[in-house]
């Protein structure tokens, strides 16, 4: 009968390893679905931030090609003054500006001792050179000025 009891023990043995390997296989179950359930959610979340990349990207290019458009309104705008100012003849105000621009040769300059004077007679110019005198370099600057 030491077989007998044998076997009952080797089954009971057998049953609680069963129940076991079930339990196992449960929990084992249990938690593979947990980790694809994880592995969804942290897809979800890295999709929804590609998404939220992809908005942020579409609005940055639209701000982005409107400012464009913008610049080469103005660009064309600015090209197209810039082409009616070219085609335009000389302003008044251009003449203006010339009119009131001194010649220098008619100008006379106060005359110093050993000084030089420049006066212009019908587009020529008459030079009066001094002998060798000690002037100081912002004369002969003025002077120069003139030729």
């Amino acid at each position: 009968m030491s077989t007998l009891k044998e076997l009952e023990k080797l089954q009971a043995m057998r049953a609680e390893l069963e129940a076991e390997s079930s339990s196992l296989k449960e929990e084992q179950d249990k938690l593979e679905n947990n980790v694809l359930a994880l592995e969804q959610k942290i897809v979800m979340e890295e999709l929804d931030k590609e998404k939220a990349v992809i908005e942020e990207l579409k609005k940055n290019n639209k701000a982005t090609k409107d400012a464009i458009a913008q610049l080469q309104t103005k660009k064309k705008e600015l090209e197209d003054r810039l082409e009616q100012k070219a085609q335009t003849p000389e302003t008044p105000v251009e003449k203006e500006q010339t009119a009131e621009a001194p010649e220098p040769a008619e100008e006379a300059p106060e005359a110093e001792e050993g000084g030089v004077t420049v006066t212009a007679i019908e587009g020529e110019a008459l030079v009066e050179k001094p002998e060798v005198t000690n002037e100081s370099p912002k004369q002969e600057k003025k002077k120069h000025r003139f030729f």
